[in-house]
């Protein structure tokens, strides 16, 4: 494709839908599929991690257009970069696939009309797991990296977001498994620079003292004013750096839990990435909570335990059963609006029902919101002395 013919698809990204549908179906979708392959590949700047492949990894960039699809996969191994039809051999491959017309306004557009709507990534997840990615293990370190590069590009992010910086660090809140960075990033954006105390539970690598914190790692780019601590029930002290703290406690014990609370707190943000047992994770935010700075946030990962028997000892008979902790976290959305209910003895009151300002859910994570809640409830109150006022007419 030639220079006239990039000029016409830059003039068709930023006009109506009518113009770059024009110049899409004089230039040719199949072209255009091609060319946005190549100018994502190059913007990923995928150098870097070639050099630590010894075997190729592909993704597949499918984009859709009048009913059919164009297809290119961007393929990066030790010899560099380059676009092909298939891989050698037997390899998991990620696809991302995107309208056509989308993905040109996104890439070659004004940065107002970029627009993700209609991309949707399917993992190899069973390939993944089956090969150990799940633990870990089986893929390249490279791997995520290689795949959160190519779908920065596409969506003309900046570089180092938090998705970037997880995929890079080895966690798997941005993996096949967990999709938190986006989610995380709304709610700690306008905090990004401020002088943090974060905690996290859970540091990872299970029994092993020399895996782990790739979490912590990752929080530490993130905010870099910020002292982060990992508590963990395992000795992680070898992962101890500069503005990283690792704590041996349990998170299961309010006692032990109080008294590190006391010690180094109070936190800006804490993040319950633990055991993910109901009991546990209850525990650590009945303790912990009033800890918490006013305007901190509290947030717990992998929701999705609470339903599972196996392993982690969840219900999902009763959906609102306060001992696990789904049913726990909707009875904080009461305490939310315990000012509106018209009957005293419609609720128990609770200690944290004054200091929720938000519970914020999204899949299998939840950001609780600390700050006053005593807004009133002028309405509920009027509703109740009328209901005083009837009672009292009708003696």
């Amino acid at each position: 494709m030639d220079t006239p013919d990039v000029i016409r698809l830059l003039a068709g990204a930023e006009s109506s839908g009518a113009t770059l549908l024009e110049a899409i179906d004089a230039l040719g979708p199949a072209r255009i599929a091609a060319l946005l392959t190549s100018e994502v590949a190059f913007r990923a700047r995928l150098s870097d991690l070639s050099l630590r492949l010894v075997a190729p990894l592909g993704i597949v960039l499918e984009f859709l257009h009048g009913g059919r699809s164009f297809a290119t996969i961007v393929e990066i191994g030790p010899d560099g970069v380059r676009l092909c039809e298939e891989l050698e051999g037997d390899r998991p491959e990620t696809v991302l696939t995107q309208d056509l017309e989308e993905a040109v306004r996104t890439v070659y557009g004004p940065r107002d009309l970029v627009s993700v709507a209609s991309q949707v990534v399917r993992w190899p997840e069973v390939a993944v797991m089956a090969s150990g990615g799940m633990a870990g293990q089986g893929l390249p370190s490279a791997y995520y990296p290689f795949v959160q590069r190519v779908l920065r590009s596409l969506s003309r992010r900046e570089p180092a977001d938090l998705a970037e910086l997880a995929a890079e660090c080895g966690t798997d809140k941005w993996s096949a498994l967990h999709r938190y960075p986006e989610h995380y990033d709304r709610h700690f954006g306008s905090l990004r620079e401020r002088r943090l105390t974060v905690l996290e539970i859970g540091v990872g690598g299970f029994g092993d003292p020399g895996a782990g914190a790739e979490s912590l790692r990752m929080w530490k780019h993130y905010f870099p004013r910020a002292i982060l601590y990992g508590l963990d029930i395992e000795d992680k002290r070898e992962f101890d750096e500069l503005r990283i703290v690792t704590v041996r406690g349990d998170q299961s014990d309010p006692v032990s839990l109080a008294a590190f609370a006391e010690d180094v707190g109070p936190f800006d943000i804490v993040i319950d990435d633990g055991s993910h047992v109901s009991a546990d994770v209850i525990t650590s935010f009945r303790t912990l909570f009033s800890h918490v700075r006013p305007n901190g946030l509290y947030v717990i990962e992998d929701l999705q335990t609470s339903y599972w028997k196996p392993m982690f000892g969840g219900d999902d008979s009763d959906l609102t059963d306060p001992q696990y902790t789904m049913g726990f976290l909707k009875t904080l959305l009461d305490g939310l609006h315990h000012e509106e209910f018209l009957r005293a003895e419609a609720w128990e009151p609770q200690p944290t029902d004054g200091q929720i300002r938000g519970v914020h859910f999204y899949h299998n994570l939840c950001f609780i919101e600390k700050g006053p809640n005593v807004e009133g409830g002028l309405f509920a109150e009027t509703l109740r002395l009328w209901g005083t006022r009837g009672k009292s007419s009708s003696g």
